[in-house]
């Protein structure tokens, strides 16, 4: 069974596709979530959202963006507006998910889910233990890192996304490499996998 991956596409391309579909072209609506689908999917989990709740996070994404969509007016890129509208989506899930009593022994969904994984996977080890990192670094700076260092944007964008100068996410970028360099060597040094708080 080959697989096929998805061509990588040019935010202005996606922006593009975005006007249109805000226009009413449903084709071009369905390009913009294909094209953006797993970024915000991977966003969102990397901001704090369990993997159960992910894909239901994402949607929502969607339909927010579908909600305001006769407001977009292209004067960011359509990968930025919507990560914008995700980094919402994720705080108020994260909100209505404190505020409800947890039906689980267990407060670390993402490591029980990695947990149930298949270990043997090529790429599975360094993915747990690059979420381990990730979960120990502090909130801003995990979103910076994931923004432009997973997700690939340009710091500029993700300075919009989170609100606050295309400097603070450089610096808040820096540190966390500092800080995954260093806990990195750390566990190297130890011997041992990093493991989350």
């Amino acid at each position: 069974m080959t697989t096929h991956a998805m061509p990588v596409l040019s935010d202005e391309s996606i922006t593009t596709w975005a006007l249109a579909a805000r226009g009413g072209d449903s084709d071009a609506l369905d390009q913009v979530v294909r094209a953006l689908h797993r970024d915000v999917r991977r966003y969102v989990i990397y901001l704090g959202v369990d993997p159960q709740s992910a894909e239901d996070v994402t949607q929502e994404t969607f339909l927010r963006a579908l909600g305001s969509l006769h407001r977009f007016e292209g004067r960011s890129s359509a990968r930025t507006w919507l990560l914008t509208i995700a980094r919402r989506a994720v705080v108020d899930s994260l909100r209505r998910a404190s505020a409800r009593p947890r039906p689980a022994d267990t407060d670390d969904w993402l490591s029980a889910a990695e947990r149930a994984q298949p270990s043997g996977l090529p790429g599975h080890d360094e993915a747990v233990a690059l979420a381990e990192l990730l979960a120990l670094l502090p909130a801003e700076r995990r979103q910076a890192f994931v923004l432009t260092q997973l997700v690939g944007l340009p710091y500029a964008e993700a300075a919009l996304i989170s609100d606050c100068p295309v400097g603070t996410v450089r610096s808040r970028v820096n540190r966390a490499r500092t800080t995954l360099v260093r806990q990195l060597y750390d566990a190297e040094r130890a011997g041992t996998a990093p493991a989350a708080a």
